[in-house]
């Protein structure tokens, strides 16, 4: 077992699994500007790191996220409520969302999300979520977007990735009215796959990082997670198919995929041997990176 020390988070890879714990709990892990460096530098080493795997995100004590920390009544005063031991992102005049940092760097991510949410999530709390492959839920776990309330607008690029797990009207019901919502509304909605009692929840979220770990390639896992995610913004199935058949070419030449076939008929479990640090082809050739500007 491997730990990485963060100020605001626990950080551990142990059989392949990262755990990343958002670690406040007696401000309900509410979100700072040190929390978001944090997480971006978690995610960073989760990529970084061949031994990972899998990805399990979650919160210490009652909260995953109870949203931005409003303790000091400045939360968008951008030059007071930076952290003087942090750069903040700007460009030009406009500060980035913080939120919106931590979703599109889990976007871009290698290695699958799972978030195991074991409490109350409010704000950047559900939409920090939002960029995860699989989310589970307590039985105790409460959502709210509840932004409109506070007299601001979503943020973590929720207005992309919410509509597209839950549909538009789910979406605008959620953020205009702000409502706190349970945990039984969120899986009937599809924001979560599945509830569990809260002593169940860890053990369900490493059952499915298991399965992934004991069954499949990183190296296609990570392509399959990005022409997902990718894929879901295109403008016309030809552009999964041009990418779809430049990845499956380059994959079905792998020693992965003669691993593939001759573990399953051989009866066995596989032992890729490819891996994402130095295996990992490029099959986007229409892909247009898109800067903040």
């Amino acid at each position: 077992m491997t730990d990485t020390q963060f100020d605001t988070l626990l950080y551990a890879v142990e059989d392949g699994i990262a755990t990343i714990t958002l670690n406040r709990p007696d401000r309900m892990n509410a979100m700072t500007g040190r929390m978001t460096q944090d997480l971006l530098r978690a995610f960073d080493a989760v990529d970084a790191d061949d031994a990972v795997r899998c990805v399990i995100f979650t919160g210490a004590g009652r909260a995953f996220c109870a949203g931005a920390d409003l303790g000091g009544g400045g939360a968008f005063d951008y030059e007071t409520l930076a952290d003087p031991d942090i750069e903040v992102t700007r460009v030009g005049d406009i500060y980035r969302d913080g939120a919106g940092l931590v979703t599109m760097r889990m976007y871009e991510c290698l290695k699958p999300i799972i978030v195991a949410a074991n409490g109350v999530a409010v704000g950047a709390g559900v939409t920090m979520q939002l960029a995860a492959d699989i989310r589970l839920a307590s039985t105790d776990a409460r959502y709210g977007l509840v932004f409109a309330r506070r007299g601001i607008v979503i943020d973590g690029a929720a207005s992309w990735f919410l509509p597209k797990l839950v549909g538009l009207q789910t979406a605008l019901d959620w953020c205009m009215t702000g409502r706190i919502f349970p945990a039984t509304e969120a899986l009937e909605a599809g924001l979560v796959k599945s509830l569990h009692a809260p002593e169940e929840l860890m053990p369900a979220a490493r059952a499915i990082a298991r399965m992934i770990i004991e069954n499949t390639a990183p190296v296609s896992i990570a392509l399959t997670r990005q022409l997902l995610w990718r894929m879901a913004g295109a403008d016309h199935p030809m552009e999964a198919h041009i990418t779809d058949s430049r990845a499956i070419q380059s994959r079905g030449a792998s020693a992965d995929a003669q691993e593939g076939v001759s573990s399953f008929l051989e009866k066995r479990a596989p032992a890729f041997p490819n891996r994402v640090s130095a295996d990992l082809p490029d099959p986007f050739v229409n892909w247009r990176e898109r800067p903040f500007a």
